[in-house]
């Protein structure tokens, strides 16, 4: 692959501004000029909206910044993307984080884009989900390199988290389909179906879902829409914090939308959020789990996603609930607390919620 030391960043057609790459391989972004007058910062924390030059921090994204590593494929994303490149003859080991970008291209959740686009472009046409899901697991066991790779890289290669998904076009909406993988049970999409309309339910904002085929777990892109791309950033991306790893606590994230939305109703929806994962004991709510999008110039918490009972970190939540990996309702209500929420409003959200329960497998959530 052809040597990139310049890329132009865009969204929605506009042109935000460019990246280039230092000597120590580190990354540098400026904003554009016109951007300046009339745009919004993408990342406020870290790339304010002012004229200069950002230099990225070697860690946690390999010398690049947050907002733009969300972009990038990780998990399943990534080895499919590097699966395929070995297949052209590709070594991914020497790839730099510009060539990944123009890979990514057009394609990456939210809406910037990078050119070069060296992209694949996703076409609203018939897909067999079966054979993915066939193809994935062999894939994922093995050194396979045949059958679908080519699909499954022009359909996922830029999703981000460890279950093998697509991105597809049917009806004339845009979907997230995911596989199981081979440690999944066979029905792990009939039960985040479940949880996801649990999760409805309960008062959490989610995207329309759906249950492919009977099996296949299906959630609509919030980040399309037919006016356009959304502007989409993780928690991870605008605080580049390291998702891989527990960097984060519940209070940071409420504080983080406080400060981000300035809106209190986003803070009770996100502790909505929060009461519901400690409920069903989904402990893989790492930074890139929540995330954020700048809607006619304001910015929103997403709706939410991933949302199924799961390990975390050594089976304790990823992200803490008041410095604690195996919370309490004492330590839900401190979060509250520290973030300025009302105590008899958030009672009523965890007793709102404990009444709408009714899957199992316990009696009470908290």
């Amino acid at each position: 692959m052809n040597e990139i030391k310049v890329i132009d960043v865009f969204m929605n057609k506009v042109k935000v501004g460019r990246i280039a790459q230092t000597a120590d391989s580190l990354c540098a972004f400026e904003y554009d000029p016109d951007y300046l007058q009339t745009g919004k910062s993408i990342s406020p924390f870290g790339l304010p909206l002012k004229k200069e030059v950002f230099i990225a921090k070697r860690t946690p994204f390999n010398g690049g910044f947050g907002v733009f590593d969300d972009s990038l494929p990780d998990g399943w994303g990534a080895l499919i993307l590097d699966r395929y490149l070995k297949s052209k003859g590709i070594n991914p080991d020497k790839l730099s984080v510009l060539q990944r970008l123009t890979l990514v291209g057009s394609s990456g959740r939210g809406a910037l884009e990078y050119r070069p686009n060296n992209s694949l472009r996703m076409e609203e046409e018939f897909i067999d989900l079966n054979r993915l899901a066939d193809d994935t697991l062999k894939i994922l066991t093995s050194d396979y390199e045949e059958g679908s790779l080519d699909t499954l890289y022009r359909y996922g290669g830029s999703s981000g988290g460890a279950r093998p998904k697509v991105f597809v076009k049917i009806d004339g909406k845009e979907w997230l389909v995911k596989f199981r993988t081979a440690s999944d049970p066979e029905n792990i999409g009939e039960i985040e179906y479940n949880y996801s309309l649990l999760a409805k339910r309960c008062g959490i904002r989610m995207p329309e879902t759906r249950l492919f085929e009977g099996k296949y777990f299906g959630t609509e892109r919030f980040d399309r829409t037919p006016r356009g791309k959304i502007h989409t950033v993780s928690a991870a991306g605008l605080l580049n914090a390291d998702y891989r790893i527990p960097s984060l606590d519940y209070n940071d994230l409420l504080q983080l939308c406080h400060i981000l939305t300035k809106n209190m109703e986003e803070v009770y929806s996100l502790f909505r959020q929060m009461v519901f994962n400690v409920a069903i004991k989904n402990r893989d709510d790492h930074a890139k789990n929540f995330s954020f999008q700048l809607i006619d110039g304001e910015w929103r918490l997403s709706p939410a996603y991933d949302l199924l009972p799961g390990n975390g970190f050594n089976g304790f939540h990823t992200t803490t609930v008041n410095n604690n990996g195996d919370p309490s309702k004492d330590d839900v209500l401190a979060v509250g607390i520290k973030s300025g929420l009302n105590r008899q409003r958030m009672n009523g959200i965890i007793d709102e919620i404990n009444s709408k329960y009714e899957l199992g497998p316990v009696d009470r959530l908290l």
